[in-house]
């Protein structure tokens, strides 16, 4: 008799295990010497004979560990509730609960996991590759020193459906999201274009800089990118010329993500996702033209950076302006509410204040009044009590 061992052979195939495991008994007729011989006990041995001779081959298969009572489970009309909020809303637990509570029925995030589960409504988890962990952003200790900043083609068939694309392209709103995120509280600012280039790019930054110095933020600030040409390339040198010659005089720097790894900036990446979820896809089709169209990005914008709680690492269900506060910032309210600027049309004036070649650097006379006027295209009316932030 060959030497069998029970789990090597259990690990490859359970059922294929459970009938050697019978055949060998059928041969020894001994539990114990069966048991000996697949390196396993006598129980085992004899719970498979016993389930074998009681109901055959079909006794060898794994039976069901579910209670045949559970007086604890969830009433099925709140499973119901939970499923039907999830399918309108596609939030996780944390948010689902935070929503139920909001209409008077209150469940436990852990409760909702598992009904979530049962109902097959779980999205699958990916394992990240932990050769380049995407720490930096938890390291930041104090707000605005470093800002991951990225693009978002908003002309995205994938995420919007071709009826909003459609709908983008034939109304002639701009195609492009410029989004810098606050890597700390996660305040973002948020510009818009129809074209994808470095003048924009290097604009959108100044910009950004200008509305942090106008509210008294000192100390260098790093604007967190990837590789790609809008932000400077792949050249070392030119990025450190378009630093030196853009960036530097408002003390701002460029720094780049491991080339391809963009759990870097996964702050702002997680954050275009949220633009799909709570403003393209809601609201698209009933923006009529730019002017609208920028009037409701204000609207989005006021309500991401003041309103709306987040749930992310360490932001204690608060919006990032309640968590910059938590953290100490005690000037206006007024930083989260960054002009909507389109940048084809201020990018090549702004730029030209910045060449050498011009004689002075006109960015010395952007004081507060110019930052929050002249340079933006500002409209109150965005914020004002007959505009309410977007109802979510």
């Amino acid at each position: 008799m060959a030497d069998l061992a029970y789990g090597r052979v259990y690990a490859m195939n359970k059922i294929e295990a459970r009938k050697l495991l019978i055949q060998t008994w059928q041969e020894t007729k001994s539990i114990r010497a069966t048991a000996r011989l697949w390196h396993t006990s006598p129980q085992t041995v004899r719970k498979w004979v016993r389930r074998f001779l009681a109901e055959g081959v079909e006794g060898l298969r794994d039976r069901s560990r579910r209670p045949h009572h559970s007086p604890r489970r969830t009433p099925p009309e709140i499973e119901a509730r939970i499923v039907e909020a999830r399918k309108k809303s596609g939030y996780g637990p944390k948010r689902l609960a935070i929503l139920l509570a909001a209409q008077g029925c209150f469940v436990s995030r852990h409760t909702i996991r598992h009904v979530l589960r049962r109902h097959g409504l779980v999205r699958p988890y990916h394992r990240r590759h932990t050769l380049y962990p995407a720490f930096w952003a938890y390291d930041v200790e104090e707000p605005f020193t470093l800002i991951q900043t990225d693009v978002k083609d908003i002309h995205d068939k994938q995420a919007l459906g071709t009826q909003r694309c459609h709908h983008l392209a034939t109304h002639h709103l701009p195609r492009f999201q410029w989004t810098a995120c606050e890597a700390r509280t996660r305040l973002r600012f948020l510009a818009y274009s129809h074209h994808l280039n470095q003048d924009n790019g290097l604009s959108f930054m100044i910009l950004v800089l200008l509305w942090l110095r106008a509210h008294g933020i000192s100390g260098p600030v790093s604007f967190q990118t990837d590789w790609s040409q809008e932000f400077g390339g792949t050249n070392p040198d030119k990025i450190l010329r378009l630093q030196e010659r853009f960036l530097a005089p408002l003390d701002g720097s460029l720094c780049r993500i491991p080339l391809g790894r963009k759990q870097y900036n996964g702050r702002v990446e997680r954050s275009h996702r949220t633009d799909d979820d709570e403003f393209y896809r809601p609201y698209l089709l009933t923006i009529p033209d730019q002017a609208r169209f920028l009037d409701m990005a204000a609207l989005w914008q006021f309500f991401y950076n003041a309103l709306r709680p987040h749930q992310g690492y360490d932001m204690d269900d608060r919006p990032p302006l309640g968590k910059l506060k938590d953290l100490g910032y005690n000037g206006s309210d007024s930083i989260a509410t960054f002009p909507i600027v389109l940048l084809d049309d201020v990018s090549a004036d702004l730029l030209l204040g910045c060449d050498p070649e011009v004689g002075n650097n006109l960015l010395a006379q952007y004081n507060k009044s110019v930052a929050l006027g002249s340079i933006f295209c500002w409209r109150p009316c965005a914020l004002s009590t007959d505009h309410r932030p977007l109802p979510h």
